[in-house]
């Protein structure tokens, strides 16, 4: 369209006049103004000078940021701008019709250009973006934004059209939404949940009245104004006289950083004011009715079936789903909750993941935000790291980290009891240094014990040659290697098979078996030789036999009377005298690290070729059975499908998977593969990535695995000190 400016009062004026400005005169707004940056954009002595924004020049086209941050946010993710079929050209891409944006609108006026509208979408990430969180959603609107409700967008259309109303899209809604609930998921994620009864128990009427900031530009653009609060709180003392009345502010209202529309109303009215910063979905289950002008949480109200009614025109008013006290005559069509979840969130947002950088559908956006959510929260509070070397202490760092969380290393394990006993925090101590002593001092002073742990996914290269894990875990109950006591492993394992999200842990268990075995992934992904089963010259069954660390506690406490490699060699030869045996040392003692090398003509005793250098992936390849004490190739062997046989207590014995020479009476459940998968890669262990900087999930951690830059290793003096001392083994 065109603008005719009228010089004088710089607004729009006739025919010309943009349609922001023409729903201002019919008189959209409470005021009669027009808030939004077209109006303005008429005047440009009241934004200041118009300066082209960021250019990023394609052979099809020219796009204009509004900002660097911007450019950067685009071009380093996968959200794209135009949607599929559109044709590329030149445009200008800003941050919603927020007034930071009024020069890109201005920008895009002056010069005729599409503008598109950028905005976070409504599941977003962890914390908050003003503290440099990545973005997981984003939404992409070419004819106005969801907020505003002055005029149509993208999401409208949708909801005018046929967006999210088929039956497979609304049974894929009704999946995330159950999902959402079941996480406590939102646009941030940082928040503990509610307290129980924070708002009282049920003997009455429970009202939530939403407040929301001053400058919030969803509530002008929402047609709202501070009247509308004020009718708002009127309406619900008018309407439910006998309930009780909670008024929810934002905390930094009460700090004094920001302003509210209700919070001195609510004092004078002796109306409970709710400042802490809570999960939203946790605090509105609570509640019995929710009022709103044009906060997202009343919409998440009407995901948990409440009765919302609405002072504003938010995105999800004026399709019957809601109690409006506004009217939009754009919004013909009767919509459900889930119909508009549909549109909103699956059709209307884009999703990325943050560690391929690659599109994704909502469904995976969940999982990686309940990941993050889930270690957030455990990891809030105080804990105390004992016995870590200064180049674990990282790892640790990064695993424990919390929006609210607090580390502090100690040597001395006894201060590190008493400052946590102090704080009211936890002792964290690395599995194979944790002592009678430790444990029984924990238990006397009423701290938790949390053992940290390799993870089974954990890196390319070894651990100790200062490979960085992707992958650890913590456990409150035992530790996974050790059968002599329970685990919070052996828990997960019984319990998988009632679980409420079996069938799509299972799902997610088949995919991620294929993946791993497809790209050959291991737990340290070691070895660069190609062998076939041509060159090994059995006659019968070809077995492998994976050595092992000696001193490692893995077997100390689950080699149940067998402690040394060569006891194990020697009591699979006695089984199988006719069988080719391959004996294939564990990298860590090949590599000096660690105690358990054995000369090969001992080994030979009793095996039939030793292989070195060897990919564990390739040899399970070729084999017919593994033979081991406890280590991990046998989980490694069960996901390829191959006969294991268990000497020792490995956590993977004893639910119907393995031949075991000893019995397992905690371990009652008998498992498919694939909850054996789920229970182990994906419910236990954390995952966490280096470049983002944040959890994630296995899916993640074995896509970054398959990168060629995807390792990451210590710093500078550590891979020093670890290419001298290779030097010095090659010499000596």
């Amino acid at each position: 369209f065109t603008v005719a400016a009228d010089a004088g009062q710089g607004r729009a004026t006739g025919a010309d006049r943009p349609p922001k400005a023409a729903a201002c005169a019919a008189g959209m707004f409470p005021d009669g103004s027009c808030p939004s940056a077209i109006p303005r954009a008429i005047c440009p002595r009241s934004i200041g000078p118009i300066r082209a924004p960021i250019q990023h020049i394609s052979h099809k086209g020219m796009i204009y940021y509004s900002s660097k941050k911007l450019r950067r946010l685009l071009e380093s993710s996968g959200f794209g701008l135009l949607p599929s079929g559109t044709a590329e050209g030149s445009f200008v891409a800003g941050w919603g019709h927020k007034p930071t944006a009024d020069k890109a609108r201005c920008y895009a006026l002056k010069h005729n250009l599409p503008y598109i509208a950028l905005e976070d979408g409504f599941l977003r990430s962890l914390d908050l973006g003003c503290k440099g969180a990545q973005p997981l959603s984003l939404v992409v609107d070419h004819t106005g934004i969801y907020y505003d409700a002055t005029e149509p967008s993208d999401l409208e259309n949708l909801l005018n059209g046929s967006g999210g109303d088929s039956e497979g899209q609304l049974q894929s809604a009704q999946h995330a939404i159950e999902a959402i609930k079941r996480h406590d998921l939102s646009k941030y994620n940082h928040a503990p949940r509610a307290a129980e009864r924070l708002l009282g128990d049920a003997s009455c009427p429970r009202v939530l009245i939403l407040d929301q900031t001053k400058g919030d530009t969803s509530v002008t653009l929402g047609r709202a104004d501070a009247e509308s609060f004020t009718a708002m709180l009127d309406d619900a003392q008018m309407r439910f006289p006998n309930a009780r009345l909670f008024v929810k502010t934002h905390p930094d209202v009460l700090a004094g950083k920001k302003q509210g529309y209700l919070t001195e109303a609510a004092k004078r009215r002796g109306i409970a004011i709710i400042a802490q910063d809570v999960s939203p979905l946790s605090l509105l289950a609570q509640a019995d009715v929710v009022y709103t002008v044009t906060s997202q949480m009343g919409f998440e109200a009407l995901l948990l079936g409440k009765e919302v009614h609405c002072f504003g025109m938010p995105f999800y008013a004026g399709w019957g789903a809601t109690h409006d006290r506004l009217t939009c005559p754009r919004r013909a069509k009767r919509r459900t909750a889930e119909e508009i979840f549909a549109a909103a969130y699956m059709l209307y947002a884009r999703y990325v993941n943050p560690v391929t950088a690659r599109r994704c559908d909502i469904h995976e956006a969940i999982r990686i935000l309940a990941a993050q959510r889930f270690q957030n929260e455990r990891n809030k509070g105080f804990h105390a790291c004992v016995g870590f070397s200064r180049w674990k202490r990282p790892h640790a760092r990064a695993f424990l980290q919390s929006t609210t969380g607090t580390i502090r290393f100690f040597s001395d394990w006894w201060k590190a009891i008493k400052w946590a006993q102090a704080n009211g925090g936890d002792i964290v101590v690395w599995a194979s240094k944790c002592t009678i002593g430790l444990e029984s001092s924990c238990q006397t002073m009423g701290v938790r014990l949390i053992r940290m742990e390799d993870g089974f996914i954990r890196s390319v290269g070894l651990g100790s040659d200062f490979n960085w894990p992707y992958s650890l875990v913590l456990d409150e109950k035992g530790i996974y290697y050790d059968p002599s006591r329970p685990s919070g492993l052996e828990d997960i394992l019984n319990t998988l098979p009632e679980h409420p999200e079996r069938a799509e842990l299972c799902s997610r268990a088949s995919a991620l078996r294929g993946f791993i075995v497809e790209k050959g992934i291991t737990k340290y992904n070691t070895g660069v030789d190609a062998v076939t089963r041509g060159d090994f010259s059995a006659k019968g069954r070809l077995l492998l036999v994976p050595g092992q660390v000696e001193d490692d506690a893995s077997v100390r406490l689950g080699g149940c009377g067998l402690f040394s490699n060569v006891d194990l060699l020697k009591a699979v030869r006695e089984r199988h005298p006719d069988a080719f045996i391959i004996y294939k040392p564990h990298p860590d003692v090949e590599s000096r690290n660690r105690k358990g090398r054995i000369p090969d003509e001992e080994a030979l005793r009793y095996a039939d070729r030793v292989v070195r250098n060897v990919r564990m992936d390739v040899l399970l390849g070729i084999v017919d059975e593994v033979h081991t004490l406890t280590s991990l190739t046998g989980f490694e062997a069960l996901l390829r499908g191959i006969e294991v046989h268990a000497y020792g207590g490995p956590f993977y014995a004893g639910w119907g998977l393995t031949h075991d020479r000893i019995d397992f009476p905690r371990r009652k459940a008998g498992l498919s593969l694939e909850e054996l998968i789920a229970g182990t890669l994906i419910l236990y262990p954390s995952y966490y990535d280096w470049q983002t900087k944040g959890f994630c999930t296995p899916e993640d951690i074995c896509y970054r695995l398959t990168q060629p830059k995807g390792q990451m290793r210590g710093k500078f003096f550590m891979r020093t000190f670890a290419a001298l001392r290779e030097k010095i083994r090659n010499v000596f």
